[in-house]
């Protein structure tokens, strides 16, 4: 027995050994706290405890302290890799940024006066109906072949993991070699395409896929639709497998056929993937930069640009960098008024449920 104990009168059972060792772990803890505040601890110690002791002083500021003292390293990632370019970027939105300014520093503030230039030019009016119509097809046809594929899949059948694994393919391959391979089957005399509708005699001519506006704005689509839909079927897929086997076969019971099944039980218990799958497809498509740029580069004659495109283009080709900012913040301000629209709507449906 210490000489702790025999001084408090502690006996040699076990349960007061026990509460005499925690006594003096107790007071050892609250001796180093106040040495810590009052001075007794000199140096680096006391320093380090000043700010330690109050943020350790129950286990619940522990819990919090440690949760900071981990999320600190991303929220500094994210600060510096995100926030800082974003505040930039819409700092420059605002001023005369030309090739000069990053030499010189000097960056007139303008005002407005980049957005209504924007606004003006007769091509950010294409691209805005350009960056609609893509991206609301873009979004049907994933989302429907995307479906009708999870729901296929859903089933056993031979090759089934096989198949499913080969569909992944275009989600997986570069953009940039999917946007190649696509230019190379759109090509009007050398294409792919074009030769096997000469063969078949669906045509009697070659048909200028790239060349058209529509017809090239129709190639960009069926492109980023090869893209899309494997990541909207394995999501899909996902969704039908945590649905409950035992309400289909009690539909069955009850003389439910397939569409009625799909139709009462499989989109309603699927919602809220589907929310996910679509607004993810939106904010996908919305950025769409590096197929549009491969296949088409925004022709011809900015038949094919979209937002972020134009954008694009007025920074690095016409190196108007405040404008091509201006066209970024919009895109921005569009991207971000869906995404609190999903949340707004998640959240109603979270509490109806």
């Amino acid at each position: 027995m210490s000489l702790q104990e025999r001084r408090a009168g502690v006996g040699n059972d076990e349960p007061s050994r026990a509460r005499a060792t925690w006594s003096v772990t107790l007071s050892s803890r609250t001796f180093a706290r106040e040495a810590w505040l009052t001075g007794k601890l000199s140096g680096p110690r006391r320093i380090i405890g000043r700010f330690t002791a109050p943020l350790l002083k129950t286990p619940h500021r522990r819990r919090v302290t440690a949760a900071w003292i981990f999320a600190l390293p991303s929220a500094v990632f994210i600060l510096l890799f995100f926030g800082y370019p974003l505040i930039y970027n819409i700092s420059m939105s605002f001023e005369k940024y030309t090739v000069a300014s990053f030499f010189t520093g000097d960056a007139p503030f303008v005002g407005f006066a980049n957005y209504l230039s924007i606004f003006r030019n007769p091509v950010f009016s294409i691209a805005v109906l350009n960056t609609v119509i893509f991206t609301v097809g873009s979004i049907a046809l994933q989302f429907a072949l995307g479906l009708a594929l999870a729901v296929f899949f859903n089933r056993h059948f031979p090759l089934n993991t096989l198949l499913r694994s080969l569909l992944m393919l275009p989600w997986l391959v570069p953009i940039i070699v999917s946007g190649t391979i696509f230019r190379w089957i759109y090509d009007q005399d050398f294409g792919v395409l074009n030769q096997i509708l000469l063969s078949t005699h669906l045509v009697s001519a070659p048909v200028p896929w790239l060349i058209t506006r529509w017809d090239a704005l129709f190639a960009l689509l069926i492109a980023n639709v090869w893209i899309g839909v494997p990541f909207n079927m394995v999501i899909l897929h996902s969704g039908l497998q945590g649905i409950p086997q035992d309400l289909y076969e009690a539909a069955k019971v009850d003389g439910a056929r397939a569409l009625s099944r799909f139709r009462h039980i499989t989109l309603p218990m699927l919602t809220p993937v589907i929310r996910i799958v679509l607004m993810l497809g939106l904010i996908y498509t919305l950025r769409v930069f590096d197929l549009i740029w491969i296949v088409t580069g925004g022709g011809p004659a900015n038949a094919t640009q979209t937002l972020a495109t134009f954008a694009y283009a007025k920074s690095f080709r016409d190196l108007v960098f405040g404008q091509g900012a201006a066209v970024g913040n919009i895109l921005l301000v569009v991207a971000v008024v869906f995404a609190l629209i999903y949340v707004r709507t998640s959240r109603s449906a979270d509490i109806a449920a």
